[in-house]
């Protein structure tokens, strides 16, 4: 709570809103002044994370139908938002059993997938999501993705909080910086939430 109200008002209501009387499960963050590069680093220092904006282009050929225009993987921060092409399937994700499932595109919606930060941080609760994007048609495909990272700072140390751990939940991960889970990715290449099982992220003992 002490860092949602770090998000303060630029101009009355624009800022931190908390649930209230009249809007009790209403709650949101502002970020004012979208277009600003000043505006979105306050906001990101604010919340102690780091986020970046992505677009991606496939150039999609008749050749390259049936393959993967990104292999199988899961988003290691906290939080991505996806705007989808609109027109141009391929998203796919991986359901429990290990099959893939067909993200159709949907008009006017945006995508929200948990990354493995936030898995470790709810203490597996909620999971990240593995998926994939294959070739479907010979054409070009475009996404725009806006990632949370996590804290900047290397001495952050992340674990899950008390409210998400009890008899039936035990403690899954032991407390980890996001530079150190970012850095075990890379060293082990590591990509399909593997990672996750290593070193940075060890199952305390039953």
């Amino acid at each position: 709570m002490e860092i949602k109200k770090q998000n303060k008002d630029v101009i009355a209501g624009s800022g931190y809103m908390a649930p209230s009387n009249v809007n009790p499960l209403n709650e949101a963050l502002g970020l004012y002044d979208l277009g600003s590069h000043q505006a979105v680093d306050s906001f990101s220092s604010q919340l102690d994370a780091s986020s970046h904006q992505m677009i991606n282009k496939y150039n999609l050929t008749p050749e390259s139908v049936g393959s993967s225009g990104v292999q199988l993987h899961t988003d290691s921060g906290f939080l991505t938002i996806l705007q989808d092409d609109e027109n141009v399937g391929g998203l796919e994700e991986m359901d429990k059993s290990g099959a893939f499932v067909d993200i159709d595109p949907c008009l006017g919606t945006l995508l929200v997938n948990l990354r493995d930060v936030a898995q470790a941080w709810n203490n597996g609760r909620l999971c990240n999501v593995k998926h994939r994007v294959q070739g479907r048609e010979a054409t070009v495909r475009v996404w725009i993705a806006t990632f949370l990272s996590g804290p900047k700072q290397e001495v952050v140390v992340l674990e899950a909080p008390p409210e998400f751990v009890d008899s039936e939940h035990p403690r899954l991960y032991v407390p980890f910086t996001c530079e150190d889970y970012r850095k075990l990715r890379l060293s082990t290449k590591l990509q399909a939430g593997e990672a996750g099982e290593a070193v940075a992220f060890v199952r305390t003992p039953s």
